[in-house]
């Protein structure tokens, strides 16, 4: 009989993070270790499972059909053992938080988190809207919201950044339908992804006109896959159905835009402070996951 082995929970993280960010070193600092410790941390768990969990690929590591398996289970195990501490340490956590969050983020990983907080926190109840920058700061500032998720907010004194990511544009498959001047499909002013659009083909002298207008991404991501024109964008997020095409295109590198949490002054309730903690967290993991991609 095969006795089970007890997986460490630590070393799972650290196999997590090197998958997620592409490497050992940078797997170290995730989980601030040394690149020999995190070495042996994989090499234990190896021989707690019993099988190779890489394989040389070039000069790096890949990972071996065990081992892709079991980044899978890691995943679901750390995402439990992370919910029972959350449930745990929130027990008596209640009352209502009024979240925003950009809408670049609204179709990715922040749902997911947003269920997490739910079941981790039954008492506590979440009012999430999803909006535009603009408009969720203003929110914020008449106490309507507690804290959000926004983009491009550099000089708040209740900003918390928690990454840079690059703008990229962004177009659909087939590039023959984007002609010159070059179309743009933007959002309604105002715009900071339309304005940074705008300043970067004025320094390359490229000719553009705006030949798609919307207030929704959802819309946006539909006039772009339609060929109505590319647009400047985060990457993480990014329809199957789009690419990045700036080599294609020939068109000049963009500026990065800045990811921060904010708070409405003097929204530190338990549940909201619960939730920034958890959004911090989650969001400097996939931010940094996407600036590594």
């Amino acid at each position: 009989m095969i006795s089970s082995a007890n997986l460490d929970m630590d070393a799972l993280r650290t196999l997590v993070a090197a998958q997620d960010l592409g490497g050992l070193n940078r797997a170290a600092g995730r989980v601030g270790r040394s690149q020999s410790a995190v070495s042996q941390q994989l090499k234990k768990l190896q021989d707690q499972v019993g099988e190779p969990l890489f394989r040389k690929e070039g000069r790096g590591l890949a990972l071996t059909e065990a081992g892709a398996a079991m980044v899978s289970y890691a995943r679901r195990i750390l995402a439990l053992n992370d919910e029972a501490v959350m449930a745990a340490r929130g027990s008596g956590v209640e009352g209502v938080v009024r979240f925003g969050m950009a809408g670049d983020f609204a179709e990715t990983w922040l749902p997911a988190v947003l269920g997490r907080f739910r079941r981790a926190h039954p008492e506590a109840r979440i009012e999430a809207l999803v909006d535009r920058n603009r408009a969720l700061l203003e929110r914020l500032d008449r106490g309507e919201l507690d804290l959000a998720l926004v983009l491009g907010v550099t000089t708040r004194p209740d900003a918390e950044r928690l990454a840079t990511l690059p703008m990229r544009w962004i177009g659909p498959a087939d590039l023959a339908a984007i002609t010159a001047p070059l179309a743009l499909a933007v959002y309604h002013e105002p715009c900071f992804f339309r304005r940074a659009a705008i300043e970067v083909l004025d320094r390359a002298g490229l000719a553009w006109r705006v030949a798609f207008t919307t207030s929704s991404l959802a819309s946006l991501w539909a006039g772009v896959s339609a060929g109505l024109g590319v647009t400047l964008r985060l990457e993480p997020g990014l329809p199957d159905s789009l690419a990045v095409v700036a080599p294609q295109l020939g068109l000049p590198p963009a500026q990065t835009v800045e990811v921060s949490l904010v708070w409405t002054s003097g929204a530190r309730s338990a549940a909201a402070r619960r939730l920034a903690e958890i959004l911090s967290e989650t969001a400097r993991s996939e931010l940094a996951m996407a600036q590594a991609a």
